[in-house]
């Protein structure tokens, strides 16, 4: 079965995005055609890039780096959970990206993002820019949860909808396609 790594990309204290990434991982298991696992940005705890060499020659000398490149490596594909910073992508997600490069290369990746009346769609728009220079496939399916807060409750647990259950049925189909595609260019 193909790995999925659903990163959760905000990193901020009183985030959204850690009980929408719990949700999506358990929908994502429902769904029944990934291994699922929960990667969170602020868990990693990737300072930003500290690496003196390039990440396309792979020779990392800190153990934060190897450790983070051993996630992605051992993931197919990836889902990021991403709210929207001043009209733009998380920071936290961009260093993530930008520390590695082969580890990346050739696999798909879809979007849950949240935030206010736009849903985190400018952020997903931004990011795509650079996810596609990794060679990624970035899906047109994904995600949008506008006014994100009206769906956390007091536990601090999301609560879907139908729409939302939709969007991710979507996507999660279109990416396992994707995913089964790309195995080849990455052999």
């Amino acid at each position: 079965m193909s790995k999925l790594s659903v990163v959760v990309c905000s990193t901020r204290p009183g985030r959204m995005g850690l009980p929408v990434g719990q949700w999506f991982v358990e929908h994502a298991k429902g769904h029944g055609k990934f291994e699922v696992e929960l990667v969170d940005l602020k868990e990693v705890g990737l300072p930003l890039i500290d690496e003196p060499k390039h990440p396309r020659l792979g020779q990392y000398e800190h153990e934060h780096t190897r450790r983070w490149s051993a996630t992605v490596s051992a993931s197919d594909a990836f889902v990021f959970v991403t709210p929207e910073y001043n009209y733009s992508s998380a920071p936290a997600l961009l260093n993530a990206l930008d520390f590695l490069y082969t580890e990346w290369l050739y696999k798909p990746c879809g979007f849950v993002s949240y935030g206010g009346v736009s849903g985190g769609l400018r952020s997903v728009q931004m990011t795509k820019l650079i996810v596609t220079s990794l060679k990624m496939v970035p899906l047109p399916e994904g995600v949008s949860i506008p006014f994100v807060a009206k769906h956390v409750d007091e536990q601090q647990k999301f609560k879907s909808d139908d729409h939302i259950d939709k969007s991710a049925n979507v996507m999660l189909d279109e990416l396992i396609r994707w995913t089964n595609a790309m195995k080849v260019l990455r052999s």
